[in-house]
């Protein structure tokens, strides 16, 4: 009888799962790891060698993390469930002119409901994952806070959690730094590991070019969209383009040299297939609308309560009031100008360390 109970560790083959399943292991859970294949980039038609969690060095790596300490690894094929929400969604998004964020995505649709069908099935009270983020449970309510170490702090992925999967949740690394974790692989005799470099790319689109993606997933884009056209602010053409889903809100690089001073893409008209460029300044907004919302520290809040508003993963956060303008809608007003909010990225409000919840952003405006 374990001491604390049966876990499914959720196991990639890197540092930070390795860590959290040895850890899990060593505190008297029973620990069973789990490998999800999500994605074979084989059937992408891509050119670079399949690397990340969905390699074969990758299970490998988290199988022998297993057998060396004596706990039992699966390996579970999800390719099917994740292509069709996760990649198509994906797809979809940008053919909209929005910008997704198919990491949140997985994790609130995917690899959650996978792993806790899985513990189901095994026996297992919770599941863990190396995310670097608190868990915090008061007056009733399960929410994420931020990770001790800021500079890895996951939070902002996780905002689509449910209660009932945060209940289940472990997160062994929020209290620790990746110094301190790669410490402890060294410790624990994974040096090849400890040394193994972190990869930032979309899973499915190792080569992190997603243009060659989005042309080799959908038949005939290119001849679809190559009369594009660049438009000014003011709505007159001044270039053109080969398609409005190459583009994003903020982005500067990509655009020629021929406008005589720096640009960049403030808005995308799918419907036009028009981008349309401005100066830095024309990027300030100071307001937007958030949907698909999932609450997390509070059911629901009072209409202008205080948060710090990210609108992308590595986004300071601006000082914000929010308001609910019905049960899945959130209005939030950024005491400043922010610049470069794009559709289909996530809002994520935070109190202090605490994440309130968050959703995916609609729209955003000038009060």
């Amino acid at each position: 009888m374990s001491k604390h109970g049966k876990v499914l560790v959720a196991m990639s083959g890197g540092i930070d799962s390795t860590v959290t399943a040895r850890l899990l292991h060593d505190e008297g859970y029973e620990v069973i790891g789990i490998t999800m294949k999500t994605w074979d980039y084989a059937s992408s038609g891509g050119s670079k060698k399949e690397t990340g969690c969905c390699s074969l060095d990758s299970i490998n790596d988290a199988r022998q993390v297993a057998v060396d300490a004596g706990f039992a690894h699966y390996i579970v094929d999800i390719r099917d469930e994740f292509g069709d929400y996760v990649i198509d969604n994906f797809v979809d998004e940008y053919l909209a002119g929005r910008t997704p964020n198919p990491c949140i995505l997985c994790n609130t649709h995917i690899k959650w409901e996978s792993l806790l069908k899985r513990a189901d099935a095994m026996d297992c009270e919770f599941i863990a994952t190396g995310h670097y983020a608190k868990l915090q449970h008061k007056n009733g309510r399960y929410y994420v806070s931020k990770a001790k170490d800021e500079n890895k702090d996951q939070s902002y992925v996780l905002w689509g959690l449910s209660q009932e999967c945060l209940a289940r949740t472990r997160f062994p690394l929020g209290d620790m730094r990746k110094p301190e974790v790669r410490q402890l692989a060294m410790d624990w005799g994974y040096t090849d590991l400890a040394k193994k470099g972190e990869s930032y790319e979309i899973c499915f689109i190792p080569d992190n070019d997603y243009h060659a993606f989005l042309k080799r997933r959908v038949d005939g884009l290119e001849e679809k969209l190559r009369d594009g056209v660049f438009v000014n602010e003011k709505g007159e053409v001044i270039g053109r383009h080969e398609g409005y889903p190459f583009f994003t809100i903020g982005q500067r690089r990509g655009l020629g040299d021929a406008f005589g001073k720096p640009m960049y893409v403030t808005e995308i008209h799918p419907e036009r297939n028009t981008v349309v460029l401005g100066e830095l300044e024309d990027l300030n907004r100071n307001g937007l609308r958030a949907g698909k919302l999932n609450m997390m520290k509070y059911e629901r809040i009072e209409d202008g309560l205080e948060a710090v508003t990210k609108i992308r993963y590595n986004n300071p956060g601006t000082l914000s009031k929010l308001f609910m303008e019905n049960d899945d809608m959130m209005r939030v007003e950024f005491d400043a100008y922010v610049k470069a909010i794009a559709p289909g990225q996530s809002a994520v409000f935070y109190e202090g360390d605490d994440v309130i919840g968050g959703g995916t952003i609609y729209e955003s405006f000038n009060l």
